[in-house]
């Protein structure tokens, strides 16, 4: 590549003024309310993934910002722009009947938007790695979801840069090595099944290369920052985001001299600290990854609202119609946590 993904944009992009862990007998203590520190972070190695509505605003920050992410995980999501805006089409057609969903449609749209620069140039995903998941199990996202992401994301992205899994008799969870309820049923303490399967672990080892360093203890620093320190002229909740965030900071990394990776994980619905507590931020295996091979993980927040009850991240507009966009409220309050941690 001959620039680094963020290496000419213009610093305004992220400076808008829109009013927009117990691991294996291990007790990771958890630092106060602070401030989003930066870090030593190599800009090349930026990406994100998430789970359920996590997995459709992975998908959207990856495409709404892909000069600067470079690879991105789904389980149980929905491709970019699927709602179209609508809570019913979420709730129906994406997640219930994806064989009606037209992808060219959703190609359109976007190739739509990045002509009007709301989201970066699509050429940028071309060498992006792509890693989906739906589990055969999955009651609340039907998994022939995962082949609709799929057919989308071929558009743009390079052959065999794309890996599916679409085998795990996983229900609708995060799927864990040795953490959470049995893997078939659906459970809705926490949405973290024991699957046999480290997701975490797969997916970031598919995005950084196959060459990742197995898990190791958490170490590191498991620290609660002020999200509202990214919201210039409204709190967080106005767009439905908590104000406190979660950043994992893998002991080589607390320096700030070693050139780190940097991970973005987005919760499910209903799987925000303000629901389940840390038990996605200590459990859902990601700090261990980052831990042996030097990835920060950023946890964004979400909150439950009257237009968002069950504190999903926005994939059907319930912010505004630029919800998945460079200018959604979100995002850009995203975009601005991860400039944080990379400066």
């Amino acid at each position: 590549m001959a620039q680094s993904k963020l290496g000419g944009r213009d610093r305004q992009r992220s400076m808008k003024t829109q009013v927009y862990f117990v691991l294996c007998g291990f007790l990771l203590p958890i630092a106060s309310t602070a401030r989003l520190d930066p870090y030593n972070v190599d800009r090349h190695q930026i990406s994100v993934s998430g789970i359920s509505s996590g997995a459709c605003m992975a998908t959207q920050f990856h495409v709404v910002h892909s000069r600067d992410i470079m690879g991105v995980g789904m389980i149980a999501g929905a491709p970019y722009m699927c709602a179209e805006g609508s809570a019913i089409t979420a709730t129906s057609m994406c997640t219930k009947t994806p064989n009606y969903v037209s992808v060219s449609a959703l190609q359109a749209i976007t190739s739509s938007a990045a002509f009007v620069f709301n989201i970066d140039s699509t050429s940028h995903m071309k060498n992006d790695k792509v890693w989906i998941f739906s589990g055969t199990q999955d009651s609340v996202v039907n998994p022939g979801a995962g082949a609709k992401i799929r057919d989308y994301y071929s558009h743009y992205v390079t052959s065999g840069s794309i890996k599916t899994v679409f085998d795990v008799p996983a229900e609708h969870s995060m799927p864990t090595a040795a953490y959470g309820g049995q893997c078939d049923k659906l459970n809705s303490a926490n949405y973290l099944n024991k699957c046999h399967y480290n997701a975490a672990f797969e997916m970031l080892n598919f995005i950084y290369g196959g060459h990742l360093r197995n898990p190791t203890t958490a170490k590191g620093s498991l620290i609660q920052f002020d999200q509202s320190d990214f919201f210039y002229f409204a709190p967080p909740i106005t767009y439905s985001m908590d104000n406190k965030g979660y950043v994992y900071i893998p002991s080589g990394c607390q320096n700030k001299q070693t050139a780190c990776k940097l991970h973005i994980a987005f919760h499910g619905c209903e799987m925000g600290q303000s629901r389940i507590g840390d038990a996605y931020v200590r459990h859902a295996g990601y700090n261990e990854v980052g831990e042996a091979n030097n990835i920060i993980i950023l946890y964004p927040q979400a909150v439950s609202t009257l237009t968002n009850p069950h504190s999903c991240w926005d994939w059907w507009g319930y912010t505004g119609y630029t919800y998945a966009t460079s200018s959604g409220f979100q995002i850009t309050a995203v975009y601005r946590m991860m400039d944080r941690v990379i400066r």
